[in-house]
């Protein structure tokens, strides 16, 4: 699509790869001073190395100073973050996590329909049983509470529904939840003891006028006590999307929130299975929740770069939108964030008789 990476992100990148570059006049102070704290942090002060299982340290502390400012103060515990090769990678780990039993105790994953396909296609590898709910085309693809009491109550004759995973902004639908939306299905997660996964790896992507990015985490945490300890949530985050674009780059991670410790003891023990996320993955989701500030002189070049490629996308977007709905027979919802538009085809009535 013609979409140019973000230089400081490719610059600090190039600074771990090959540390020589730290003596080169080509490069920004502000990059080096990033890229030096990453290699502090790496084994032999290399990417080569392994890492720990859980990821750098260091990059799992930027993560959670990133998700505090994000939201507004709500802390964030580092011991709490781990870094995945992308966010597929930490879905796939979680799923694996939460899957047990056989026959009517089979563990039900609910998703949303439409879905990206990495949900069916984990929870049919790992035998889990799909529970399908349906988002609300009529009312911009909204997400309602009683279609997830629907769905929920329908499972439980042929399973044990105990997962519920939310993509927000929608893929492939494109819609933005609404504050009140991510409420109610908090409290629903909470009232039916469902382990939530927030796929959020769209979160830079909001056009749509009114409409505003809610992380799950922030939401819960607002709602107080009784829900921020006792609902399960696990956030995902990647390089692959936003802004960034950078998804060979496979860098990810996810924020896990209430797990119990020793819960928690098998996920680190499941991860280290897979030895490390790429450690180059890694260091581009550093610089994800840890760009220039206004101070710093790569700060002009990358706001520019990154406003351009989102505004860019907000134009693409009304396109598409609008293309859509100057074809007869088929209407396309507005399209309020991620990066898709699902659109509806009216097939004709003669159509139909002829296709009988």
């Amino acid at each position: 699509m013609g979409q140019r990476p973000i230089t400081f992100l490719r610059q600090v990148v190039a600074l771990c790869t090959y540390p020589d570059l730290l003596d080169s006049p080509s490069f920004p102070e502000d990059a080096k001073n990033r890229a030096r704290r990453i290699l502090q942090g790496c084994g032999g002060n290399s990417l080569g190395s392994y890492s720990a299982s859980q990821g750098v340290n260091c990059i799992r502390e930027d993560v959670a100073a990133y998700i505090e400012r994000r939201d507004g103060g709500v802390p964030a515990d580092p011991d709490n973050i781990y870094l995945t090769t992308g966010a597929s990678d930490g879905i796939a780990a979680i799923l694996k996590l939460l899957v047990s039993g056989g026959g009517k105790t089979r563990t039900g994953v609910m998703i949303p329909i439409p879905q990206y396909p990495l949900y069916s296609a984990a929870i049919s590898e790992l035998d889990a049983i799909q529970v399908n709910y349906y988002l609300d085309e009529e009312n911009c693809w909204a997400l309602d509470v009683n279609e997830l009491g629907r769905s929920l109550n329908e499972a439980k004759a042929y399973c044990n529904p105990k997962v519920l995973c939310i993509i927000n902004p929608g893929n492939p639908t494109g819609q933005v939840q609404s504050r009140q939306c991510i409420e109610d299905v908090i409290h629903f997660a909470w009232e039916e003891k469902l382990f939530l996964l927030a796929d959020e790896v769209y979160q830079d992507n909001v056009y749509s006028e009114g409409c505003q990015f809610h992380s799950f985490k922030k939401i819960l945490y607002e709602m107080g006590p009784e829900y921020y300890n006792n609902v399960e949530l696990v956030s995902f985050h990647s390089t692959s999307k936003g802004y960034m674009g950078e998804c060979g780059y496979r860098g990810g991670y996810m924020e896990v929130i209430n797990l119990h410790p020793e819960i928690k003891g098998q996920l680190v023990k499941l991860l280290s299975v897979r030895l490390c996320p790429p450690v180059s993955g890694q260091a581009a989701m550093d610089i994800v929740v840890n760009p220039p500030v206004p101070e710093e002189e790569s700060y002009v070049q990358f706001i520019k770069e990154k406003e351009s490629v989102l505004n860019n996308l907000a134009k693409k977007a009304k396109l598409t939108e609008d293309l859509f709905n100057q074809v007869p027979g088929i209407y396309c919802n507005p399209l309020q964030g991620a990066m898709y538009a699902f659109p509806r085809i009216f097939i004709p009535s003669k159509a139909i008789e002829a296709a009988k």
